[in-house]
């Protein structure tokens, strides 16, 4: 018969050995976990913490609104943390919002940080005129139909404007539901930036 001693070194080990598994488990399960969105219960920002827990990205892309005849999709921002951002020049929220983003996008470029936004709801002709008439320079996909959020389970297409936020290996890592503001958003990017980066 072995003795309290043995048997409560015995059972230490085997704590030890399970908890071992399933962390590894989890965290390899987390990883490789593709992004649903759930409905926050009323809450307007939702950020996904620690980074184990974010779930990534399907390919985003579409036409580009700039650049007529190519393609823009968060391929072009390998390895930097993307900012997200759903708007229409119908929104009035998103006029002021616009020039907010191109300021957090200058502010954080050379930490690694880019801007991508999806425009919905809208005629090319309207988009363009909402870009040019406020200095914006970051890219959006065009795309009226809505048809490039697919890939994002669970979000709301009506929901603009609104802001995903990725980070460096394009998990989710924010969720602005509503207008973004410069004070809250600029810290976010900066921490994201300074993340481990993705192996090469």
């Amino acid at each position: 018969m072995r003795s309290p001693q043995a048997l409560a070194a015995a059972l230490l080990g085997a704590v030890l050995l399970l908890t071992g598994c399933s962390t590894s488990k989890d965290a390899v399960a987390q990883s490789q976990q593709t992004f649903t969105f759930v409905a926050p219960g009323g809450k307007t920002e939702i950020m996904y913490d620690p980074p184990s827990s974010r779930g990534t990205v399907p390919t985003l892309s579409g036409d580009s609104l700039l650049n007529d005849g190519r393609k823009v999709g968060l391929d072009d921002f390998a390895g930097q943390v993307v900012v997200v951002n759903i708007w229409g020049s119908w929104c009035g929220p998103c006029r002021t919002e616009a020039p907010d983003l191109e300021f957090v996008l200058q502010q954080t470029r050379a930490s690694g940080v880019g801007m991508l936004g999806i425009d919905v709801q809208d005629s090319r002709s309207a988009a363009a005129d909402f870009v040019r008439d406020r200095g914006i320079t970051y890219d959006s996909i065009y795309d009226p139909s809505g048809r490039s959020l697919v890939g994002l389970s669970g979000y709301p297409r009506n929901a603009v404007p609104s802001t995903i936020v990725l980070d460096r290996r394009h998990r989710v890592a924010a969720v602005y539901l509503g207008a973004i503001q410069v004070a809250k958003l600029i810290p976010v990017v900066q921490r994201l930036a300074a993340e481990e980066p993705p192996p090469a």
